[in-house]
């Protein structure tokens, strides 16, 4: 088997992996790897394969990494809606306490009594509140 035909090979191997991961990485590794079959098959040298494939690897997933592709969600797990179906959920408030700094009031949430702080900046009045954040057992929430 020749040089590109196992560099072309690897490099569709990397892209059906990359359909179970989800992710581009291993797609940008594949580009690297076609890279490494184009240099076989105008006869470059093996050094040049893996420094042409290394080099154009790399640089895809610099790139990718600094794309809207590559971001990573970086909310706290406390106040990522991915990771808890509270956040964003509505709770009303009928009235507030003041608690040292705080104002906090316990509200009815899912059939069980939560206690309920009152994010900073948000008007003390009653309503309807957003979850935005759920610490232990406490819902923070802002007016909605």
């Amino acid at each position: 088997m020749t040089a590109w035909a196992i560099w072309f090979e690897l490099a569709g191997l990397a892209v059906a992996v990359e359909i179970f991961s989800g992710t581009f990485y291993l797609l940008m590794i594949a580009i690297g790897l076609v890279a490494g079959g184009v240099v076989a098959l105008f006869g470059g040298t093996l050094e040049w394969q893996l420094l042409v494939a290394a080099l154009l690897g790399i640089v895809a997933v610099i790139l990718l990494r600094r794309s809207r592709f590559g971001q990573r969600n970086r909310l706290e797990p406390t106040s990522n809606p991915d990771i808890n179906a509270d956040i964003g959920q509505t709770i009303h408030i009928a009235h507030w306490h003041q608690s040292d700094q705080l104002h906090v009031a316990r509200a009815r949430y899912r059939g069980a009594e939560w206690d309920v702080e009152l994010a900073a900046g948000s008007p003390v009045q009653p309503g309807n509140f957003i979850i935005r954040e759920v610490r232990g057992s406490r819902l923070i929430v802002s007016h909605s």
